[in-house]
């Protein structure tokens, strides 16, 4: 640690001219990129690295306090299996630890390429820095964690049902009921209810970053490009996915929790539609709809009324148009409980019919007062 206090006295460089780097080295400097490259890709690597074979060596060399966090894994009793989802820089695998069942989330840490190093490492601290402290039925539980480099790797719950997109791809368009859109949907908005209010902006709220377990109750993951509210100014560059990702960070302007809002917006889109939003369309052509055009993915006339007031709510261009999420858990807490009475819904949670029963269940009037949805 002392060693960051100070900077490295460097050697001002001679102003002889350079000779040319000859031919065969690049090509020599090439060939080991491939071929390091290559031994990271193979299956084998990834899991050997964290083998409980391995872990008395690592220990020992690892035994200073920057490294012995009060997250660290005992790898001795991690056992890796399947992998069953993977990334640009990540692996997800199956795994028992300590008797659970448990997801191991693998990152590889490049070491000849500076920026995606210090990038990736950034994610890591993170993302276990606000997962260690965060503590609700709708986020998915952290565990543990390791430093092993090249690979370090977080440990969570194993969420049995994969996620939320997964979930859709399997279902036909429109065939999600209302009382299942409204249990997913409040799952979601429970979750993010409790994030916001640690101060924790997602930043990258998407149907893939939501995981179902046994149960089919939602879960929030993924907090590597997540911040706190008071911080996320400070890193530049807009984060998050283009398909879910609000205007004002497409634009790389100021934003604030608001972003997460409008990201909600689409995934409850997905809920309605079971279709990946800007179907058709490119990320980046997606993006540019989104903050040139003002585009939205299409609501569909079978869309419940009050369900696409809400989607129109969270995805409106100006933030502070749309709801925080107190307001859109009880806005759906009061569409949940009209579906269980067997009322319709309403967009207007303030109306109040003569009825008795629609007095007790505000937010339940005749399908009279529906709000036309423009497709």
């Amino acid at each position: 640690m002392a060693s960051s206090c100070f900077k490295p006295f460097r050697l001002k460089k001679s102003k002889e001219k350079q000779l040319p780097t000859p031919f065969w080295k690049t090509q020599m400097n090439s060939e080991l990129e491939k071929m390091e490259k290559k031994r990271f890709d193979s299956l084998e690597s990834w899991s050997m690295i964290l083998d409980s074979d391995n872990v008395e060596t690592w220990e020992a060399s690892s035994s200073s306090k920057e490294d012995k966090e009060e997250w660290t894994a005992d790898l001795s009793q991690l056992f890796i299996g399947n992998k069953f989802a993977s990334g640009a820089h990540s692996r997800i695998y199956r795994g028992i630890y300590k008797q659970r069942a448990v997801a191991v989330k693998m990152v590889r840490i490049p070491t000849h390429k500076e920026d995606t190093r210090v990038l990736l490492e950034q994610q890591f601290k993170s993302e276990v820095a606000l997962l260690s402290r965060l503590y609700h039925p709708n986020i998915v539980q952290f565990i543990a964690a390791c430093k092993k480099p090249p690979v370090y790797c977080i440990i969570t719950e194993y969420m049995s049902q994969g996620n939320l997109r997964m979930y859709l791809n399997k279902k036909e368009p429109y065939s999600l009921s209302t009382e299942t859109i409204l249990r997913l949907a409040l799952d979601i908005s429970h979750g993010m209810e409790y994030l916001h209010s640690q101060g924790v902006i997602h930043r990258d709220l998407k149907s893939n970053n939501l995981l179902l377990n046994d149960e089919m109750r939602v879960k929030v993951a993924d907090f590597g490009t997540s911040c706190l509210e008071t911080q996320c100014q400070e890193l530049k560059g807009n984060k998050g996915t283009y398909r879910w990702m609000a205007p004002e960070m497409i634009k790389e302007k100021a934003y604030t929790r608001k972003v997460d809002v409008y990201s909600f917006g689409i995934v409850l889109w997905e809920l309605t539609t079971a279709l990946l939003p800007f179907q058709g369309m490119t990320p980046v052509q997606a993006a540019f709809a989104v903050a040139e055009k003002n585009e939205r993915p299409p609501l569909p006339p079978s869309c419940q009324p009050a369900l696409a007031h809400l989607i129109k709510r969270c995805w409106a261009a100006n933030p502070s148009k749309r709801p925080d999420f107190t307001n859109i858990v009880s806005t759906l807490e009061k569409y949940d409980a009209c579906v269980k009475e067997g009322l319709p819904l309403s967009s207007h949670s303030g109306l109040v019919s003569r009825n008795a029963i629609l007095e007790r269940l505000k937010g339940c009037v005749s399908t009279s007062s529906s709000i036309p949805v423009h497709t």
